[in-house]
């Protein structure tokens, strides 16, 4: 049997699939590799397994698009919140920021993304067609649009608030307090329980 030779294929493998995820440079990538390769074999293992399952298990709510281990996310399974007020996010974790904020009780709708022509995303691509079923029936009496304060997030609010007014539901934006070219990912608590808290009519 020969001997494994190692030329460190391994180790640049490991820092190329570090290197893709979001937020993470070569810098980054090289001091999570060294980290790992210093720890136990346990530690490694943990991880790995961790990546798999989550992979396995979670999954997109079929009624939110958002992300869910059950049939359903926790939110639309909860039958305390208030059935008459959705916020449409566009992605996942947007829902995460505005859950911490304890401001909001309603329901939500996820996006998947916002209109870009220049990335040729339009409405075909969002969950539009899904958000304007869940209004149909007339229980929902308030859309609360809570897209990024950027040029996408504005050109995504302003289509939504033109389909959805039709239908009889007011329609508002969250408020200022949230600076132009954000993520809400990234913006406090405060500030966004504020935003929630003074959204406006549209």
């Amino acid at each position: 049997m020969q001997p494994v030779v190692n030329d460190g294929r391994a180790l640049q493998r490991l820092l190329d699939e570090l290197g893709r995820l979001p937020g993470i440079g070569p810098k980054s990538a090289q001091r999570i590799a060294y980290h790992l390769l210093e720890a136990d074999a346990e530690e490694a293992r943990r991880l790995a397994a961790a990546i798999l399952e989550v992979k396995q298990q979670v999954h997109f709510c079929p009624v939110c698009f958002s992300y869910a281990t059950r049939d359903t996310c926790d939110v639309c399974a909860d039958g305390s919140r208030e059935r008459s007020q959705i916020c449409v996010v566009s992605e996942p974790r947007d829902v995460t920021a505005i859950e911490r904020t304890g401001s909001y009780h309603g329901l939500y709708h996820v996006l998947g993304g916002v209109i870009s022509p220049m990335d040729k995303i339009g409405p075909d691509q969002l969950h539009v067609r899904e958000l304007l079923a869940r209004l149909a029936d007339g229980e929902v009496g308030e859309v609360i649009l809570a897209t990024n304060p950027d040029v996408e997030g504005e050109t995504t609010a302003t289509y939504l608030a033109r389909v959805i007014r039709p239908l009889g539901v007011r329609v508002s934006r969250l408020a200022s307090g949230l600076p132009v070219g954000g993520d809400l990912e990234y913006a406090d608590e405060v500030t966004l329980g504020r935003a929630i808290e003074a959204r406006r009519e549209v």
